[in-house]
């Protein structure tokens, strides 16, 4: 099967995540990546792997990112393996790929093992997800900050999991999370969302609820740093989410003195 696979990787900014993607891709002939504007050493990395082949779009939405990567790419294998560029494929995982998966399945969904800078944790909110699939399947799609694949037919549920280990610069993870809170306040505030999990964001209560949820699933004590940084990683999130609904999408313009600062708004120096 592995020849009639391409991965597809998408990136940004990810020197210090893609040699162990890339490592872990070496069995495939060809892996397609697709950059939206790195700055960093990305591309000389990618380069310097035989089977890696490197495309660069400007970045308008994950449903266009994925539909170029798929589509435009020069794909000619039946199967396409979406994939981020902080995870990697275990050897078991080829290896049962090769063993169980065939022609007969449409999708294949695969869980993950989520790390925190090499170290495991017990159980992560990540959920399993439809990663590999025919290419004339697949539709994506965008939702919040989020990309949606949508595709149905024969499913194989792997249960060897993709490991998930992003070990950015914690400067361009927190940027990231205001790109993403930013995306998912207009998807609520254009949709008029009313899910549980959104009006709790609303009513600022989703961070201490996630980071509360996210300390116990990810093993708590027991698994020390890495369930930390876990939790903190998931409240962070949803308290930039929930400041964004709180100002219900408005934005505070700051002048160039120090004292212009909207009284509805907090200040400390």
């Amino acid at each position: 099967m592995i020849t009639d696979i391409t991965p597809v990787v998408l990136t940004k900014d990810e020197a210090h995540n893609l040699r162990r993607i890339l490592d872990s891709l070496r069995a495939f002939p060809r892996v397609v990546i697709v950059d939206s504007g790195s700055a960093d050493a990305s591309e000389q990395i990618a380069r310097s792997y035989s089977n890696v082949v490197w495309y660069s779009r400007p970045f308008d939405n994950f449903g266009g990112q994925w539909t170029f990567a798929f589509h435009d790419t020069s794909i000619d294998t039946p199967y396409l393996l979406a994939l981020d560029a902080d995870m990697a494929l275990p050897a078991a995982f080829l290896g049962e790929l090769e063993a169980s998966f065939n022609h007969q399945f449409t999708v294949g969904v695969v869980g993950f093992d989520y790390r925190i800078l090499g170290d495991p944790i017990a159980y992560s909110l990540y959920p399993a997800q439809a990663r590999l699939f025919r290419k004339d399947s697949v539709v994506a799609a965008s939702e919040g900050h989020k990309h949606v694949f949508q595709v149905s037919g024969p499913t194989y549920h792997f249960r060897t999991k993709v490991m998930h280990d992003d070990r950015k610069p914690i400067d361009r993870w927190l940027s990231n999370q205001l790109d993403y809170a930013a995306r998912e306040q207009r998807r609520i505030s254009d949709s008029g969302s009313t899910s549980w999990k959104d009006r709790l964001r609303g009513a600022g209560l989703m961070p201490l609820i996630s980071g509360l949820l996210g300390y116990i699933t990810s093993g708590g004590p027991f698994f020390g740093r890495a369930a930390r940084i876990y939790a903190l990683e998931r409240m962070l999130f949803e308290c930039l989410l929930s400041l964004r609904l709180s100002y219900d999408g408005e934005a505070l313009v700051l002048e160039n003195t120090e004292d212009s600062v909207p009284a509805s708004a907090g200040h400390s120096k």
